[in-house]
C-alpha cells in the first residue's frame, strides 16, 4: 500500500475526537506524574496499560505515547520549582533552573524548559520518521545470526551502560534470563522450571515483572520516605509572560538546542542509559562548549536548555530500536512494548508492512502530544503547581490497587497479583544491593530470542557448516559487544583504583 495512504488513514484515525480526548487526557496526567515527586512516566504507563485494553490500537498506543511526552516533560516543575528532579531524566534541570527561580525568574526557567522540552520531542519524531524505515530495510535481511548477535550487542550495551559496576550489571541481567526460562522452552515446547504449577506453562508475564520490579518497587521506596518530614514550600505565584523570554534568548539557543537534540536522540536508541544520562551530558557538552562556563549552575537558561532538549529528544531516540527491532531502550519503551502485545502488533522489521498505520498513528500522536504538551504546561502551570503538595501517603495505596487490578486485568488470574508482589520484593532487595533492574528486563525480553535463535545458529553450522564470518552484521555487533564489555571493565578498574586512592589520601 502506498505509505501516503497509509498516513492519512493514520491522521485521520489519531484526529478522531475520542482519540484527541485521551491524548490530551494522557499529557495531563502524564506531566502530573512527572512532576510528583516519587512518581514517573514508568509508573503512569504501567498504571494505565490496562486502561487501552478495550481501546483500539492507534487510540491505546496514542494514550501511552500521550503519557510517555507528559512524564518525561513534567519532571522540570518540580526540579526548577523545589529544587527535586520530578523524574531522572530532569536531574541536570535543577542545576541552572532552581537558581533562576531564585532570582525571581521562575517563570522564564519554566517557559524555557516546557519550549525547549516540545523542540527535543519533535527533534526526536523527525528522526523516529526518518531512521525507522532505514533500519527496518536493512533488519528485515536479518536471519538467526543477525538476530542472536543484536541481542548479544544489546545485552552487553545494557550490562556496560545501565551502571557503574560490571558484575552487579551482569548479576541484574542473569536475574532476567533465569526468569525468562520459566514455562516452554522456543523451540521443542518442553515444560522447564514449572515446579508443577500450571500458571507457569506460559511463564511469567512482561507485564507483571514490569508493574513489580518497577510500579510495587517505586511505591515501596517512596513509603519509606513519607514519614520523613519534608520542607516543600512551592511558589504558587509564579507568573509567565507569552513563552517567558524573548526572541533573542531563543535564537541565541540555537546551537545548544540542536547540539543537545542529537546527544539525547543518540542516547536514546542505545538501551539501557536513559534520559539522566543524556541531560547530564548535554549539560556537560553545553558548558564546555560555551564562552561563559563559569556561568553554569548560577541560573543561565543555557543549563536548563541542554538538559531538557536531551531528555526530550531521547523519546523518539528510544522508539526507534523498539519499533524495528523489537528490543526497547528503557524501562517505558519496555512498557510500551508490552502495549503492542496488548494489541496484536509485534514489533520488529515487517512492522510497517503488517501495521503501518499503526506505526503511522503512533508518529502522529507523538506530533499531537508534543504540541498538547506545550500548551497544557504553560497555561496549567498553576494547577502542576498546586499538586506538588499533595502529600505522598494519598497517593501510595491509590497506586497500589490500580497495578495490582492491571496486572488481573492482563489474564484474569490472581496468580499474576501474587507475581507483582513478589517481583516487587525482588526489586527492592535489588536496590539495597545496587543491582541495576533494567538489565533485568533487558534480560528478560532478550533471552528467548537469543534462546531461540542461537538453537537455529547451531543448526545451520551443524547442517550446512555457516559460520560467524559469513555473516558480516553478526560479527560486526559481536565484536561491538565484547568492546563495550572491555571498555565497561577498564573503566570500573579505573574508578575503583580512583576511589581507592582517595580513600588512603583520608
Amino acid at each position: 500500500m502506498d505509505p501516503s495512504v497509509i498516513m492519512q488513514g493514520a491522521i485521520s484515525v489519531v484526529s478522531d475526537p475520542i482519540t484527541l480526548f485521551f491524548i490530551l487526557m494522557g499529557v495531563f496526567v502524564g506531566i502530573i506524574f512527572g512532576a510528583v515527586l516519587g512518581l514517573t512516566a514508568t509508573i503512569a504507563i504501567i498504571m494505565f496499560l490496562p486502561v487501552t485494553y478495550t481501546m483500539t490500537p492507534i487510540q491505546g498506543m496514542s494514550t501511552l505515547i500521550a503519557l510517555y511526552v507528559g512524564g518525561i516533560s513534567g519532571g522540570l516543575v518540580a526540579a526548577i520549582l523545589l529544587n527535586i528532579p520530578g523524574t531522572p531524566s530532569s536531574i541536570a534541570t535543577t542545576f541552572d533552573g532552581t537558581p533562576l527561580a531564585a532570582k525571581g525568574q521562575a517563570g522564564k526557567a519554566l517557559g524555557v524548559g516546557v519550549v525547549f522540552s516540545f523542540i527535543g520531542t519533535i527533534f526526536g519524531l523527525l528522526m523516529l520518521v526518518t531512521i525507522s524505515p532505514m533500519l527496518a530495510s536493512v533488519a528485515i535481511k536479518f536471519g538467526p545470526f543477525e538476530y542472536c548477535a543484536v541481542a548479544v550487542c544489546a545485552l552487553a550495551l545494557v550490562i556496560s551502560l545501565a551502571g557503574r559496576d560490571l558484575i552487579k550489571g551482569l548479576m541484574g541481567a542473569f536475574i532476567g534470563l533465569m526468569l525468562a526460562t520459566a514455562g516452554l522452552s522456543p523451540v521443542d515446547s518442553m515444560k522447564r522450571f514449572t515446579f508443577g504449577m500450571s500458571e507457569l506453562t506460559s511463564g511469567f508475564a512482561l507485564l507483571t515483572l514490569l508493574i513489580g520490579l518497577f510500579a510495587i518497587t517505586e511505591v515501596a521506596a517512596a513509603a519509606g520516605d513519607v514519614r520523613k518530614k519534608q520542607n516543600m514550600i512551592v511558589e504558587t505565584n509564579v507568573k509567565i509572560k507569552g513563552f517567558g523570554f524573548t526572541l533573542k534568548e531563543f535564537f541565541g539557543q540555537k546551537f545548544n538546542a540542536l547540539r543537545s537534540s542529537i546527544i539525547g536522540c543518540v542516547i536514546g536508541i542505545l538501551p539501557g542509559i536513559g534520559g539522566a544520562i543524556s541531560g547530564m551530558l548535554s549539560y556537560t557538552a553545553a558548558k564546555n562548549q560555551s564562552k561563559h562556563p563559569e556561568k553554569f549552575g548560577t541560573g543561565i537558561i543555557d543549563g536548563v536548555v541542554a538538559s531538557e532538549t536531551a531528555n526530550n529528544a531521547g523519546i523518539g531516540g528510544a522508539m526507534i530500536p523498539l519499533l524495528t527491532l523489537g528490543i526497547p531502550g528503557d524501562a517505558v519503551t519496555a512498557i510500551l512494548l508490552g502495549g503492542l502485545m496488548v494489541h496484536n502488533i509485534a514489533p520488529g522489521p515487517l512492522i510497517f508492512e503488517k501495521s503501518g498505520v499503526v506505526v503511522f498513528g503512533i508518529f502522529t500522536a507523538l506530533f499531537i502530544s508534543a504540541i498538547a504538551m506545550l500548551f497544557i504546561e504553560l497555561f496549567g502551570i498553576r494547577i502542576f503547581m498546586r499538586v506538588l503538595t499533595i502529600p505522598k501517603h494519598y497517593l501510595l495505596p491509590i497506586i497500589m490497587v490500580l497495578c495490582a487490578i492491571g496486572a488481573f486485568g492482563n489474564s484474569n488470574r490472581i496468580f499474576d497479583v501474587y507475581c507483582i508482589m513478589g517481583f516487587g520484593l525482588l526489586g527492592f532487595a535489588m536496590i539495597k544491593a545496587n543491582i541495576p533492574s533494567v538489565p533485568v528486563i533487558m534480560g528478560f525480553i532478550l533471552g528467548p530470542i537469543f534462546e531461540m535463535n542461537f538453537r537455529r545458529v547451531a543448526q545451520l553450522m551443524q547442517m550446512e557448516g555457516e559460520g560467524l564470518m559469513q555473516h558480516p552484521i553478526a560479527a560486526f555487533l559481536t565484536v561491538i559487544a565484547i568492546i563495550a564489555l572491555i571498555f565497561s571493565f577498564i573503566m570500573n578498574r579505573r574508578e575503583a583504583k580512583k576511589l581507592a586512592e582517595a580513600e588512603l589520601k583520608k
